[in-house]
């Protein structure tokens, strides 16, 4: 039953997002800084009891921040040039590739 609720929580802002979208362009850009993914995140490690895994959770989402920062400004710049599409992957990439020299930087240096 967990992961349903998650899932409705998840298609709820989908769902606000796509909303949004239709009155303008500024309030789908903010919507996903919602924490709502973070909070279904944290519930399902807090609910182990666990208080230092909870801790690591929440620090492992600051330490993501600069790799979605990368995605939105690779978007960014490369939307005006190309397809919404390919500016999507190209932010995907970026956000890949910060996220990788994050997470798994410490291990390879």
């Amino acid at each position: 039953m967990d992961v349903i609720w998650k899932g409705v929580v998840g298609g709820l802002v989908t769902v606000a997002i796509v909303l949004a979208s239709r009155r303008g362009n500024v309030l789908p850009g903010i919507l996903p800084l919602a924490p709502t993914f973070a909070i279904i995140a944290l519930f399902a490690v807090g609910a182990k009891g666990e208080a230092g895994a909870f801790r690591e959770t929440c620090l492992a989402g600051l330490r993501a921040i600069p790799a979605y920062l990368a995605f939105l400004g690779v978007a960014w710049w490369l939307g005006g040039s190309l397809d919404f599409r390919l500016a999507i992957v190209g932010g995907l990439a970026a956000w890949l590739a910060v996220a990788l020299l994050i997470f798994m930087g410490p291990r390879w240096f």
